[in-house]
């Protein structure tokens, strides 16, 4: 009972606060002597007529001002500049791309150029080394033959040794042999004989 006491003295608070704000309470008829809540005007305009009227009359100045053609050129100047940026960039692309097909010609050249280096390297050993097996045997050939050369050149000079020995023996013996058959009774026969064959003397 207290609470719907206290309820019963807010309410007339409540309303007599919404009369004097010139409101009609919620679920209630507009009591009789009081005016109901108007918007302010002036010049016979209330706060939205006055804030089109603004609107309007700022879009004329806009217009008058020639804003719109600038910021349409500003956009065209924009639009032109990112069209260049792009004709650039796709001519960076177009010149990237030729760089990228020329380095990877000129890294096919140089594969092509390394594989012909190196079958022509191989050659070229295989070339040195059957040329040093034919030199090899060439050598071995000069070197069989030089020593067969010097072979028959030292049985040579034996044999020629060995024959001034036997006629140096041969002569020695002769001389020792003539020596022990004659005696001087043996050569002056000799001499007597060689003088009668000179014939008489005149």
């Amino acid at each position: 009972m207290a609470e719907a006491a206290v309820h019963q003295a807010e309410a007339p608070n409540l309303n007599e606060a919404i009369h004097s704000e010139g409101l009609e309470p919620v679920g209630t008829v507009a009591h009789e002597g009081v005016t109901p809540h108007t918007d302010p005007k002036a010049v016979g305009m209330d706060a939205t007529a006055w804030v089109s009227l603004a609107m309007g009359v700022f879009i004329i100045i806009l217009l008058v001002k020639g804003v719109p053609g600038l910021i349409g050129k500003a956009l065209d100047g924009r639009i032109a500049q990112i069209k260049a940026q792009l004709e650039e960039a796709t001519k960076l692309r177009a010149e990237a791309e030729a760089l990228k097909a020329e380095y990877e010609a000129k890294l096919a050249a140089a594969a092509g150029e390394a594989e012909a280096m190196r079958q022509s390297a191989e050659h070229e050993a295989e070339t040195l080394i059957a040329d040093a097996k034919v030199n090899a045997e060439a050598l071995v050939v000069r070197r069989r033959k030089m020593a067969e050369d010097k072979i028959g050149a030292a049985e040579r000079a034996a044999i020629a040794e060995i024959r001034a020995k036997a006629v140096s023996a041969a002569t020695s013996a002769a001389a020792t042999l003539i020596a022990q058959g004659h005696d001087a009774n043996a050569d002056k026969a000799l001499v007597d004989q060689a003088i009668k064959g000179l014939g008489p003397v005149a």
